[in-house]
């Protein structure tokens, strides 16, 4: 199977020109974690929550003054429409990635493939016993340990 049969296609793009307050409300909009950046119909680079935390929050900027492309990641990883979806959740695992945008051989962006696109192809629905737990959720979760009081804080 190809990725271009289970990619997202026609996704938002944002350019390079556009604030970072814009790129941000189109995100949470759409509820997105990262936004391709295109000029030209072209690939130029992703601007993710991270971007956004670290060079407008963390720096106390006004994201009304920052553009995309002063935040957003140029050495984006892509993948084409024609690559195998294993080989592509391959890369994505060795890249430790969460999405990759989906370019064609022109270097055009068509789509977003996401992990989430990929597991769902090897998803098998299982039956399960009404009031069972899953046992993968209760060795996930460390046994309660009862929380110690704080201290107060010492006069200074």
């Amino acid at each position: 199977m190809k990725i271009r049969d289970v990619m997202t296609p026609d996704i938002e793009a944002v350019t390079p020109d556009e604030t970072l307050r814009t790129a941000a409300r189109l995100m949470a909009d759409l509820d997105l974690g990262a936004l391709p950046v295109s000029e030209d119909n072209q690939l130029i680079g992703i601007v993710t929550g991270r971007d956004l935390a670290i060079r407008v929050v963390a720096e106390a900027r006004d994201p009304e003054h920052i553009t995309v492309r002063q935040a957003m990641s140029s050495d984006v990883l892509y993948c084409f429409e024609n690559e195998h979806v294993g080989d592509v959740t391959q890369k994505m695992g060795d890249w430790w990635v969460r999405r990759l945008p989906v370019i064609n051989r022109d270097r055009r962006l068509i789509g977003m493939v996401s992990l989430a696109d990929l597991t769902a192809l090897n998803a098998e629905p299982r039956p399960r016993d009404v009031g069972t737990h899953s046992h993968r959720l209760r060795a996930a979760r460390p046994a309660r340990q009862t929380r110690r009081a704080r201290r107060p804080a010492a006069a200074a």
